[in-house]
C-alpha cells in the first residue's frame, strides 16, 4: 500500500469525511484530496495530527492495513465465551482442507503423548497455567514453522 491509500483508508475506518478531517487539522479540503491521492504528502506535524484523530500511532498509519486493523479488533473484542461457539478446525479447514482430512493418516495418540508431556513440561518449569502453556508452545511451534519456510 502507498501513503496516500493508507490515509484514505485510515480515515474511512473511523468514518470521517475529508471536509471534516480538512477541518480539524486546519487545512483545505483539497489538501486532504492531494494527500490521500499520493499529488503531494503532509508533513510530520500534520501526519501526527492525522494519526491521532484516526486513532492510530504514526508507524501505524504508514502501514495501514484495513484488513489487519479489523482482525486485530475482532481479537481484541472475542471473549471466552464468543470463542467457544467457534469450531476452529471447522473454521480453517475451509482454508487448509488438510485440517479435515489429516485424522484419518496420523497417528494422533503419538503426537498427542509428545504434545502433552511439552504442556506439562511448560507448566511444571515455567508455572504457566494449562491456558498459557498452549499458547506458548503455539506460539513456539508457529516460529519454528515460519523461520523454516
Amino acid at each position: 500500500m502507498n501513503l496516500g491509500n493508507n490515509l484514505f483508508q485510515a480515515r474511512k475506518k473511523v468514518g470521517l469525511s475529508q471536509e471534516i478531517v480538512a477541518e480539524k487539522l486546519g487545512v483545505s479540503r483539497q489538501t486532504i484530496s492531494k494527500w490521500e491521492t499520493d499529488e503531494t504528502i503532509p508533513d510530520i506535524y500534520q501526519s501526527k495530527k492525522l494519526a491521532k484523530l484516526y486513532n492510530l500511532s504514526l508507524d501505524e498509519l504508514i502501514e495501514f492495513d484495513v484488513d489487519l486493523k479489523e482482525i486485530e479488533q475482532t481479537i481484541e473484542n472475542t471473549n471466552e465465551e464468543k470463542e467457544s461457539k467457534i469450531d476452529w478446525t471447522s473454521a480453517w479447514s475451509k482454508k487448509y482442507p488438510v485440517l479435515v482430512t489429516y485424522q484419518n493418516k496420523v497417528n494422533i495418540p503419538k503426537y498427542a503423548l509428545e504434545i502433552r508431556n511439552m504442556l506439562n513440561s511448560l507448566s511444571i518449569e515455567y508455572g504457566y497455567n494449562p491456558l498459557d502453556s498452549m499458547l506458548v508452545l503455539k506460539d513456539i511451534l508457529y516460529h519454528e514453522w515460519k523461520d523454516k519456510r
